[in-house]
């Protein structure tokens, strides 16, 4: 095989098509899950869906066990530049294990690099729910219906500031992100820059942090909270497809 290259520009020497992948990034745990059941031997902790994922676990995804990694011979690992730490990576590698990092920002990063991941790394044609997703979120950006904040963790309170999936998804769904030219990706910010009037809805996500209905929403009083499935929001997979209906549906009633 010629030689591949990831995401971040970085040649891969694969002999043959993987047969035997470690995912260490939830959302394409699952996206290969449904695609390529069969070749998946390991997956981190949190890695849950599909629900019925039966496969060795390796820990998280900023600690993988990479001696358990290494013992599981995988002719691949997939790795994300945002979610895995570049230490592990590198020593995944000078252990002698291939691995394919991704990068994904934008949703159409995310569509583009999918279709790489498949076609280029796993060998194997574009899955169908890959072709829907493109059909759903590609095209113009529709008018701004509402400006919305995103908290991800509190205590300290952190949010979606600029350059991310999530921010790029929701502008797509016609929600402006209230953080969008924040400098920081995710930064830190007081309650009151989030709780405040010309936030129209605050989503609170139920990942990373565990946001319900009697944590999160009575820390609020201007501006109006509704609690979404974090999945929908963060995961970039098969998830896309659930995740148009739901912001759909949000979008209406605001």
């Amino acid at each position: 095989m010629p030689p591949l290259h990831d995401d971040m520009g970085t040649a891969l020497n694969l002999t043959h098509a993987p047969r035997r992948v470690v995912s260490l990034v939830p959302s394409l745990t699952e996206a290969i899950a449904v695609g390529r059941p069969e070749v998946l031997v390991g997956a981190t902790q949190w890695c849950t869906h599909p629900t019925d994922l039966d496969v060795a676990r390796v820990r998280g995804t900023k600690n993988p066990d990479r001696e358990a990694i290494v013992r599981l011979r995988p002719d691949l690992v997939i790795a994300n530049k945002e979610e895995n730490r570049e230490l592990d990576v590198a020593r995944l590698r000078a252990a002698g294990v291939p691995v394919w990092v991704t990068v994904i920002e934008t949703v159409p990063q995310a569509l583009d690099s999918l279709e790489r991941m498949f076609t280029e790394a796993l060998e194997t044609p574009v899955p169908d729910w890959l072709d829907t997703a493109r059909a759903l979120w590609s095209g113009p950006l529709p008018d701004v219906t509402a400006t919305t904040a995103i908290p991800i963790w509190r205590d300290p309170w952190m949010v979606v500031g600029r350059s991310t999936f999530t921010g790029d998804l929701l502008r797509r769904a016609g929600l402006a992100n209230a953080f969008a030219e924040d400098p920081d990706r995710y930064p830190h910010v007081a309650l009151e820059e989030i709780d405040r009037p010309d936030v129209d809805v605050v989503l609170l996500p139920d990942e990373p942090y565990v946001f319900s209905e009697s944590d999160g929403p009575e820390a609020f009083h201007r501006a109006p909270t509704r609690l979404v499935n974090g999945r929908l929001i963060t995961w970039y997979g098969p998830s896309l497809l659930p995740a148009h209906d739901m912001l759909r549906q949000l979008v209406a009633t605001l």
